[in-house]
């Protein structure tokens, strides 16, 4: 039986005809092993944060589960091998980004045997009774990111700062984007391990719950039944009462983090905070899943759940795909292209980026691969001011303004309007009757101001430099002076001594001559005679 609770309405979001769901949930999910492939490109810098540092060379022979590079800096994980093989290289490769700029990877070349060897992390056997730190250890160690899209490092977003209390603890499972259902079928065929992965991460937070314990409301939109009845199954073998499954209203954006909190519990995260400040966080099910894989399997994070579909590939569905192996051979294990596919876009519809190439390798942040056919180019016109951007926004923004904004480069006031509440949903530009891209606008305006907010650091450090290096010159500039006075002054000082000396050496010489002097005569004088006269 489901957990009956009061659901609480964000403002704005999308009703749609159709989510393009049922096409790709028709065929049980396959596994694409990385060990035949012919070679597997794997990029370092797969997750938000720092690029690991990289500590294999060409010609290194790794195994499966191997670490590749190693995590550097506060924010920043670790990056696996797939499978086991030989290190072919370490070079810059196409990534998975609009731009279709290259970043540095490691190519592996397999030798088809998977082999593990002595590479798996020790199971966590009993992490009902490990501590906060070991398993938010274990987390970073295995590499696992946010796999709802933001691919932020786990174990620091379980690292709660020691005052705060928190009241909730919050899986999404709600999968609201058109055409993706990797999280459906994960929900439908590894159910338990989600749940085991929820009570590792209740086990984690257990310092920061309250006395009556930390609430786990696992939130599934209605439109995925056979999902939502497998997670209660999962939960009612479970038997923990923290654990409760919510079915939630099937609307556009409901999977977003900030709605999913709102309609759960009716907190609203206030702008420019996190949901930590009103006592909730937020995981993903595929992230609980690789958690239940790392702390009770010892595995690290080398494989998730993709969905490829689209009217352009032949036969739609779900692949457990290992990192490194490249989008065309997703493609063809779907049965290939078909004479309508003209764009590849990594996500869905509403919140995906188009590639420009199939030859790219699945990362962390692979969710689906929507191969879509030739859509009618509808162009720009003129903002007509009706206000549906506003309607339609989940965030409560005001979309013209900031269009108008972004669109005059006027960063200060777009900032003053929120535009870092925007998750770029799309919603504002689904609905937008002049057909204006909206969210490439403000996708524009947050990278200017990133750049313009770069330079000035950078420009701040230069000065910084500068004004220290200017310091310095002064300061040997006033010890020269300093040094030479002082050796002018022992100079004069010396000088005026030496003179001193040699007069004192003259009058004392003068005298000793003169004292000689009369000594002298004084001996040499006639004696007076004695005789007197008669």
């Amino acid at each position: 039986m489901f957990n009956l609770r009061k659901l609480w309405q964000h403002k704005g979001g999308l009703h749609l005809k159709d989510y393009h769901k049922d096409q790709s949930t028709q065929q049980p999910v396959r596994q694409l092993s990385a060990a035949k492939a012919s070679e597997l490109v794997i990029p370092l810098q797969q997750h938000a944060g720092h690029k690991p540092k990289i500590i294999v060379k060409a010609g290194d022979f790794v195994y499966k589960g191997q670490c590749l590079a190693k995590a550097e800096g506060r924010i920043s994980v670790p990056v696996h091998a797939s499978t086991s093989g030989t290190i072919q290289a370490l070079e810059e490769r196409p990534i998975a980004h609009p731009s279709g700029l290259n970043d540095l990877c490691v190519i592996l070349m397999p030798d088809g045997q998977d082999n593990w060897g002595d590479q798996r992390l020790t199971p966590l056997e009993n992490y009902a009774e490990a501590s906060a730190e070991v398993l938010r250890e274990r987390i970073s160690q295995a590499g696992i990111v946010g796999l709802g899209g933001a691919v932020f490092p786990s174990a620091i977003k379980l690292a709660v700062p020691e005052p705060v209390q928190l009241t909730h603890l919050l899986i999404n499972g709600a999968e609201c984007e058109p055409y993706i259902t990797c999280d459906d079928m994960l929900m439908r065929e590894r159910a338990s391990e989600i749940i085991t992965g929820c009570l590792i991460m209740l086990r984690a937070l257990h310092e920061h719950a309250p006395a009556q314990g930390l609430n786990c409301l696992i939130g599934i939109e209605d439109n995925k039944p056979q999902a939502i009845q497998a997670m209660q199954t999962a939960v009612q073998q479970a038997k923990d009462p923290r654990l409760k499954l919510v079915p939630v209203p099937t609307q556009y954006p409901t999977g977003g983090e900030r709605q999913l909190i709102q309609i759960l519990t009716g907190r609203e995260v206030p702008s420019s905070g996190r949901p930590s400040d009103i006592g909730v966080l937020c995981h993903n099910v595929a992230t609980a899943r690789a958690i239940y894989q790392a702390v009770v399997l010892g595995q690290p994070l080398i494989s998730r759940y993709v969905t490829v579909t689209g009217k352009g590939v032949a036969q739609p569905q779900n692949f457990e795909v290992e990192f490194g192996l490249s989008m065309h051979s997703l493609i063809q294990a779907a049965g290939g292209y078909t004479p309508k596919a003209q764009r590849l876009i990594m996500g869905g519809s509403m919140m995906g980026m188009a590639l420009p190439t199939d030859q790219i390798p699945v990362v962390k942040a692979t969710n689906c691969l929507w191969v879509s056919e030739q859509e009618a180019e509808s162009p720009a016109l003129p903002c007509i001011r009706c206000g549906r951007c506003a309607e339609a926004c989940p965030v409560n923004l005001l979309p013209q303004q900031l269009y108008w904004h972004a669109r005059a480069r006027n960063l200060e006031k777009v900032e003053q309007y929120h535009l870092f509440d925007c998750i770029e949903c799309g919603c504002c530009a689904y609905v937008c009757p002049s057909h204006i891209p909206l969210v490439d606008y403000y996708r524009y305006a947050k990278a200017d101001i990133y750049a313009q907010a770069e330079a000035r650091e950078k420009a701040d450090l230069a000065r910084e430099r500068h004004d220290f290096h200017q310091e310095r010159l002064e300061r040997a500039k006033r010890e020269k002076a300093e040094k030479l006075a002082k050796h002018k002054e022992a100079a004069q000082t010396k000088t005026r001594d030496a003179g001193n000396n040699d007069k004192q050496a003259a009058i004392q010489a003068a005298l000793e001559r003169a004292k000689a002097k009369k000594a002298q005569q004084a001996a040499s004088a006639p004696l007076a005679s004695e005789d007197k006269p008669a």
